[in-house]
């Protein structure tokens, strides 16, 4: 039954997504073709000249869509989760027009460079509009339990215990544990009961492991790492695995980093994994800092009237000046000033120990949500982050990024532990990891594993990736005060 409902959720997402794409596509190549040539002498293109536009329209629009498919950008187990749904579709959208180009250009082909030139950007942002709503759909589904893949976690207690909380951490990645199977371990063995998973066996053997999954009947498997299991059951359990059509996923113990970090290489039958070294060379910091000051400038141009009105606001609420200035710790240790528009009391610092005691924040970093220093406008300011507008100028002259690490005061960093200073090897963020997953509801140690995560991981597509999901989090207002 277990098996069914799974193959069901697929089936369904898949459809789901093919009408979507067709839809996308053919929208966008049918607005394409009105828009080059929706005049009389664009009919006449149409019909004459020997170039049928219709005809390429469709063409196209099924040669995109069945590309999709090919480069697997439908796969379920990439769905809800990550940015490989989208790296798939970019790829997949270059590739044909590349290919149309290429074939224009070899065949001699007059083709319309305005229909292919609308039909590109047009086609890529009807797919991403189509994609995230699907997503939005999956996503609600997996909130409720469902549309996801059950796994078996086979391994040591710790191991499972680990890759069990990892999952449950991620549920919108699509995978819901539901039992363990702790091989070689003593009768009676169970990982943390609040995890509420079931043991189904210890024996190490590929029968007893089979028998198993016969009665639990996941859609995967999930090997932990360092299972204790020979090479030898693994492989015969893979292809017992394959002839029930239930998934194998190896688990390594490689934490925090990022996909692109990883590379396989089949060495003697053995898949070697590579992790490649942090991206932190002068190459990707000047890339960074052009990022930052072309973004951060465009910023500062559209957002000059909302500058200017909340340096209104904060003037005319509480007396004091509109900015406030304070001492944070910057990219390999140096201090600079940090800017914002006043949200407190001009005597704020002042009266900071006197508050300390009632700190609500992660041992390290001082939070108060009825914090009685906040003026009435700097409530409104600091629910929406307006408060941090200002930093935009920071990024400007060189002291922080648009995205990174959370600034630190001083204070904090003679509290951190020797692997925490891998923060200090970049820029401090207006944004970053820590503000699109929590802020001040977040524990010390998952923000500085977030932080720690972003420096090792760095990309300009994962900068732009936390923008995007920056707005979100602003308008949820979650753990913002």
């Amino acid at each position: 039954m277990k098996t069914r409902l799974s193959a069901d959720w697929r089936r369904r997402q898949r459809r789901i997504l093919e009408l979507a794409d067709a839809a996308a596509v053919l929208w966008a190549m049918s607005g394409a073709l009105v828009l080059r040539f929706g005049t009389p002498r664009g009919h006449e293109l149409i019909t004459t000249d020997g170039e049928r536009y219709v005809v390429v329209t469709v063409v196209m629009a099924g040669i995109w869509w069945m590309m999709l498919g090919f480069w697997g950008s439908r796969e379920t187990t990439i769905l809800g989760y990550g940015t490989e749904e989208f790296k798939r579709i970019l790829s997949a959208s270059f590739w044909l027009f590349g290919l149309t180009a290429t074939v224009s250009y070899v065949f001699q082909l007059d083709t319309a460079r305005g229909y292919v030139a609308l039909a590109l950007p047009a086609g890529l942002a009807s797919l991403i509009v189509a994609r995230i709503l699907v997503r939005s759909y999956l996503r609600s589904q997996r909130r409720d339990g469902r549309s996801s893949s059950t796994v078996l976690l086979i391994g040591g207690a710790h191991g499972v215990e680990h890759l069990a909380r990892a999952l449950r951490s991620q549920p919108m990645a699509g995978y819901r544990p539901i039992g363990t199977y702790l091989p070689g371990a003593a009768m009676g063995t169970s990982i943390a009961g609040d995890l509420d998973l079931p043991n189904f066996g210890h024996e190490p053997t590929v029968s007893a492991i089979t028998d198993a999954i016969s009665i639990v009947r996941p859609d995967a498997v999930a090997l932990s790492s360092g299972v204790p299991l020979p090479p030898r059951v693994i492989r015969e359990l893979g292809w017992a695995l394959a002839e029930m059509r239930v998934n194998m996923i190896m688990a390594p113990a490689l934490t925090d980093i990022a996909g692109p970090r990883i590379h396989t290489q089949p060495v003697a039958g053995l898949p070697l994994i590579h992790v490649s070294t942090p991206n932190l060379g002068s190459g990707q910091r000047i890339l960074k800092r052009t990022f930052d000051l072309a973004g951060a400038g465009i910023l500062v141009a559209v957002l000059a009237p909302v500058l200017l009105a909340v340096a209104t606001v904060v003037r005319m609420d509480s007396p004091g000046p509109v900015l406030f200035t304070q001492e944070r710790v910057g990219a390999r240790g140096t201090h600079f000033k940090m800017f914002k528009f006043r949200s407190m009391v001009v005597d704020a610092e002042e009266r900071l120990d006197a508050l300390r005691a009632q700190s609500e924040g992660n041992g390290v970093m001082f939070k108060l949500k009825a914090d009685p220093r906040i003026t009435r406008a700097g409530s409104f300011l600091r629910r929406f982050s307006l408060d941090e507008l200002p930093q935009l100028f920071n990024v400007l002259n060189g002291t922080m990024s648009l995205v990174g690490p959370r600034p630190p005061l001083p204070s904090e960093v003679e509290l951190y532990q020797s692997h925490v200073h891998r923060r200090l090897m970049v820029r401090p963020g207006l944004t970053g990891l820590w503000q699109v997953s929590g802020r001040s509801l977040l524990s010390w140690d998952d923000t500085v594993r977030l932080d720690l995560y972003y420096v090792e991981n760095w990309s300009v597509a994962g900068d732009i990736a936390i923008l995007l999901k920056t707005f979100r989090a602003v308008m949820a207002r979650q753990g913002a005060y």
